[in-house]
């Protein structure tokens, strides 16, 4: 190993990494577990021992860290021992993150990755919806062995880190009909819709008539039998089409975890449509990822694997975006720790299901996944991502001008049953 010591020397301040080279040689980086605060948490930096099972996988890690590490467990380059993880590993990376940035190599690779952000995110119509299949065409039965019995792949809304997943996920879908105020016969656009739990709760809850759209085939057939057999069939109407492919004029729209794979190039065209599709006294919800920091792009891993063409915006780069429209921002609420809670409640249950998945999907994806949902857990545990909700609407007076609505509609529809 001639590459990565110097890094991981001058990068690895707390905790220990042990690396175990091909030749069986043992490389010992940083001081040993470290308790701190960090990001207003008490964190451990614990001991972590990685074994590489090629000497090409050293360069490469050099070279493109996230991606390198990631394709190395996934292929089986990279193993773990001493009852070391992938999330153990991770976790201790993400703790020295600014200092691995530092290096000169790591920077300018970065650089690099932000000039051409644009390219990687340009997501036309057609194009777009062959990058959400990529994930979202993924068998149901796969995320039905780990998601609730909601089948909500998006943020919880925790009250606390205990209720469990199925109260929060309930939760959101109450505190999003809340905020919406919507009332019997409204027409309702659901953008994204998912496996149509929302449409279908927003219909059986509101009595509203909620169009669903969906690029994704398979989640749409999927979301219209859910719709059926919860008796709301007529009420609920799944169409596979791009947003942008839409007319019509809706009382209420609601965009969850739909806004990541729209690109920065398209955020403007995005927020006119949402604009366009509403009635004059109507209202938008919006639920995204995004970053505390300033405009940043997409990991590597991520867009090679997970989401091609997506991105958590700065809230600069939506904020600009709105402006153009005339829209007006009713409200705006941060979610800080609600996904980290929600995503380590998904990894527990991929967990318990790993063997299943094995057998479904094979060990490479159960790996990639693995990776997936515990650099995502870790991010927004103790890194700098988020969600927000914007309400947005043609007027000032969409909505009232406190929040106390919000509470009392929450309480309404729980007394309810829903």
């Amino acid at each position: 190993m001639l590459l990565l010591p110097k890094l991981l020397k001058r990068s690895i301040r707390k905790g220990r990494l042990t690396v175990i080279a091909p030749d069986g040689q043992r490389h010992v980086f940083g001081p040993g577990r470290t308790e701190f605060v960090f990001a207003g948490k008490p964190v451990v930096a614990g001991e972590v021992t990685v074994r590489f099972k090629d000497t090409k996988i050293e360069r490469e890690l050099f070279l493109n860290p996230e991606l390198a590490l990631a394709e190395g467990y996934m292929d089986q380059r990279i193993e773990f021992e001493d009852g070391s993880t992938i999330h153990d590993l991770l976790t201790l990376f993400w703790i020295q993150r600014s200092e691995l940035r530092k290096h000169p190599l790591q920077a300018a690779i970065r650089k690099v990755r932000f000039k051409i952000r644009r390219w990687r995110m340009h997501n036309p119509l057609g194009v777009a919806g062959k990058k959400v299949k990529h994930h979202y065409d993924i068998p149901t039965a796969f995320y039905r062995l780990w998601l609730d019995e909601t089948m909500t792949y998006s943020c919880a809304y925790w009250h606390s880190p205990d209720v469990g997943l199925e109260n929060a996920q309930k939760a959101k879908l109450r505190h999003i009909a809340a905020k919406l105020k919507i009332e019997p016969g409204m027409r309702v656009l659901d953008i994204g819709s998912g496996w149509g739990e929302l449409s279908i709760y927003l219909a059986k809850a509101c009595g509203a008539k909620v169009t669903g759209l969906n690029v994704s085939p398979d989640q749409m057939a999927a979301a219209q039998k859910r719709a059926e057999a919860a008796g709301v069939g007529d009420a609920v109407n799944f169409i596979n089409k791009d947003y942008r492919e839409l007319t019509g004029s809706f009382d209420r729209v609601v965009s969850v975890g739909m806004m990541e794979h729209v690109g920065v190039a398209h955020y403007l065209e995005y927020f006119e449509k949402i604009r366009d599709l509403l009635t004059p006294d109507g209202i938008a919800l919006i639920h995204c990822i995004g970053r505390v920091g300033p405009p940043g792009f997409t990991g590597p891993f991520f867009d090679k694997y997970i989401f091609p063409g997506g991105y958590a915006p700065a809230l600069s780069e939506v904020f600009a975006a709105v402006e153009q429209t005339g829209l007006w921002h009713s409200d705006c609420e941060f979610w800080r720790r609600h996904y980290h809670w929600t995503l380590e409640a998904w990894r527990e249950r991929f967990m318990a299901h790993r063997p299943e998945v094995v057998a479904m999907l094979g060990e490479r994806f159960a790996r990639m996944w693995e990776f997936y949902l515990s650099a995502c857990s870790i991010s927004f545990d103790i890194g700098g991502d988020m969600v927000f909700q914007l309400l947005l609407g043609p007027h000032k007076s969409a909505v009232p001008v406190i929040r106390d609505y919000i509470t009392q509609a929450e309480a309404e529809l729980e007394a309810r049953g829903f």
